[in-house]
């Protein structure tokens, strides 16, 4: 099974790059965002939770997420593998990811981070994203700047969990969308043979 963890900042064309490696890989994406977004929608109690936490531009607490996001594995037995986009965002997560994929003889294939973005680069694409998404936090540049501070100070720091397992690879996030998804391709065939 390939596990994935895909990595950046918000507006580092994550969502993106998972669209092209579901088509290429046969795996399964799951992005906490969109997980949250589901859950908010459907007004579950963890969604009503971690929108008090988004709308403020800050994380949502691991155990809601993590609940989340096992639900989402737990019910996806017969893939190939999944690209865990946007999480985890702590090492507190990661650990308990692992956890998580070890009682079900699984583990985590390689991290691929996107870096080397400018700031002011990430905040002009989540601004353009919000003319198609009709999220009011990627059309708020001040909440933008905000989220984009606490993955700087809170979540890049979960790169370092995956180095110290040698799992970890960085991929410049600047350029063209077909050349940075060959990128990440000649990664992922590496992780896969490994």
């Amino acid at each position: 099974m390939l596990n994935i963890v895909l990595f950046g900042p918000p507006g580092a064309g994550k969502g993106t790059q998972s669209a092209k490696l579901i088509d290429k890989y046969g795996l399964k994406h799951l992005s906490t965002g969109d997980i949250f977004r589901a859950n908010i929608k459907g007004e579950t109690e963890l969604g009503q939770l971690a929108k008090s936490y988004i709308d403020k531009g800050a994380l949502v607490p691991d155990e809601v997420t993590i609940s989340m996001l096992e639900a989402e594995v737990n019910s996806n037995p017969d893939v190939n593998g999944f690209i865990f986009d946007g999480f985890p965002r702590t090492e507190a997560q990661a650990q308990a990811l692992d956890q998580f994929l070890n009682s079900k003889n699984a583990e985590i294939s390689g991290m691929i981070a996107l870096v080397d973005i400018p700031e002011d680069e990430l905040v002009a694409r989540i601004i353009s994203r919000a003319k198609n998404s009709g999220r009011a936090d990627d059309a708020n540049e001040e909440i933008i700047r905000n989220r984009l501070a606490v993955y700087q100070r809170e979540t890049s720091i979960v790169a370092n969990y995956y180095q110290k397992q040698d799992k970890f690879v960085g991929i410049n996030g600047v350029g063209q969308i077909d050349e940075i998804f060959e990128n990440i391709c000649k990664e992922i065939d590496q992780i896969a043979v490994s």
